[in-house]
């Protein structure tokens, strides 16, 4: 991870994260290229048909990049077969959860039933994945679109990682200090008005989350997150509008730092075919993809 140190002060820890690397060989390639500069971690997704080239991928670059699993919800196809996780997809195995879906069966009857089959697939996405890391490797996990902090599926999620007893050495809380981007607010560009919704519910999601398992999560890495507010926004200007502040506070807290970007672009017509969610199309497709990967090329320059 790179370190930033002030004049004799400990350094902390940034990781510029890539998100959905993995889902086609092209987009991938993209975010490997941003390894050039200060791209140093990836979430992979599990379900892709291209997991095995992809992590191959991984391994030959002369740079170490951290690995996180990427649970995904909502594009493509599950891991299990689609009569073991009928709430979750299609007959065709094809992923059909929304998030405000997921969120409502939280607190309706038939809860235990979702979350059971959250387990499932969420068990068979760490195991493909774990399979393909050296043994013994802690876990780092994340979530497509952040579906994870919906409480069913983080209650799921953290029921699987005490039954099956795996190392897990992060799990991203995607929660922003809102006083960061107050404090900047002429100077950033581009925010999108539901991005300030998004943030307001996953910090609400993230209270409840780590009020409930703080135990469980003290033993992780902490780290201050930038990533929704500025979601397909997280351009050159922005994050070095942003991060001498974020940085003071990650030191205040001992916490290091995670910056999130998505410089992955899916450009190819036959790889757009293939993408299942149609909402999340124009966000996977967006030309704003390259601002956040030439942000990752030059924020060292």
């Amino acid at each position: 991870m790179g370190l930033v140190t002030e004049k004799g002060q400990p350094s902390v820890a940034i990781e510029f994260h890539a998100d959905d690397y993995g889902m086609f060989p092209i987009q991938s390639q993209r975010i490997l290229d941003c390894c050039a500069g200060a791209l140093n971690g990836v979430s992979i997704m599990p379900n892709s048909e291209y997991l095995e080239q992809s992590m191959a991928g991984l391994s030959a670059l002369e740079k170490d990049l951290t690995v996180a699993v990427h649970l995904n919800l909502i594009e493509g196809r599950s891991l299990c077969p689609p009569d073991q996780v009928p709430l979750l997809t299609r007959e065709d195995g094809v992923f059909r959860c929304g998030f405000g879906s997921l969120l409502l069966h939280s607190f309706l009857p038939g809860r235990k039933e979702w979350k059971a089959q959250l387990k499932r697939e969420y068990r068979a996405q760490i195991a493909r994945v774990a399979s393909l890391l050296p043994p013994g490797t802690a876990l780092r996990l994340d979530g497509h679109a952040h579906y994870h902090m919906v409480p069913v599926a983080f209650d799921a999620l953290m029921e699987v990682l005490q039954e099956e007893n795996r190392p897990v050495s992060y799990i991203r809380i995607p929660r922003e200090a809102w006083k960061l981007y107050l404090r900047h607010w002429r100077q950033l560009r581009g925010i999108a008005p539901v991005n300030l919704l998004k943030v307001g519910i996953l910090n609400l999601l993230a209270w409840r989350n780590c009020r409930k398992y703080g135990g469980q999560l003290a033993a992780m890495e902490k780290k201050l997150f930038l990533g929704v507010f500025l979601s397909g926004r997280m351009c050159l200007e922005n994050v070095k509008t942003l991060l001498p502040d974020a940085l003071a506070l990650a030191k205040e807290k001992g916490w290091g730092v995670e910056i999130l970007s998505h410089p992955g672009g899916i450009r190819e017509p036959e790889d757009i075919a293939k993408l299942t969610n149609r909402a999340d199309i124009a966000f996977l497709t967006s030309p704003n993809r390259d601002l956040e990967g030439d942000m990752l090329k030059r924020i060292h320059a």
